[in-house]
């Protein structure tokens, strides 16, 4: 790991936020509290700070990123969404859950699986990833930082080995983190089915 960033709620955060602007506009990977758990972040167009987290990881080609997004809004330009979809989108928004859908042509072809080319998307609540986003301009392409063979997702980043903590270029911290992972969606067919269970409430997904 190269360096640690602690950032509040409160006061003026700007420079931490440049800085980790920075990091990911020279393909970096930054590992970020999310609402449900830490999540490994880079840009959409960065094949070298997607292919670290592969790495990372241990994930295969085939692997489903996640794009977070700011909104609803932004959700509909990097995917396509019926109206099944948007009823339960925008019930479920911001939240802890990710949806799989049909990607549109803004989405990178480095984040599409090549045989059906889907794509995870989530709107988060928490304030780190939104800021990021904001920033950038972009969804932010995120995989929940769960360490291989594991199952659980990582919610104290202390406690991970020196090195898989050398892989990533900036750790961010915050006095908030979620604990659990994201609830998973699959949206491409009707009825819409529960890939894994987690945060996300599945009542709201009917």
């Amino acid at each position: 790991m190269n360096k640690l960033l602690e950032i509040n709620s409160y006061g003026n955060n700007d420079n931490a936020f440049e800085e980790i602007v920075s990091v990911l506009d020279n393909d970096g990977v930054v590992a970020i509290p999310t609402d449900s758990g830490y999540s490994l972040a880079c840009k959409m167009k960065s094949k070298r700070a997607i292919d670290k987290i592969r790495k990372i990881r241990d994930l295969d080609s085939e692997h489903n990123f996640t794009l977070v997004c700011k909104d609803l809004s932004e959700i509909s330009e990097y995917a396509k969404v019926d109206n099944n979809a948007y009823r339960i989108l925008k019930r479920c928004t911001p939240g802890a859950y990710t949806f799989i859908l049909l990607a549109t042509k803004k989405v990178s072809s480095l984040l599409v699986k090549k045989n059906k080319k889907t794509v995870g998307i989530r709107v988060p609540t928490h304030y780190i990833p939104l800021n990021i986003i904001a920033r950038i301009g972009e969804p932010l392409v995120t995989s929940s930082f769960i360490l291989p063979g594991e199952q659980n997702v990582v919610t104290d980043c202390s406690e991970v080995s020196n090195t898989i903590m050398n892989n990533i270029d900036l750790v961010v911290e915050s006095e908030y983190c979620g604990f659990e992972s994201t609830t998973v969606v699959d949206m491409l067919e009707m009825p819409f089915s529960i890939l894994r269970e987690g945060a996300g409430d599945i009542d709201n997904i009917v």
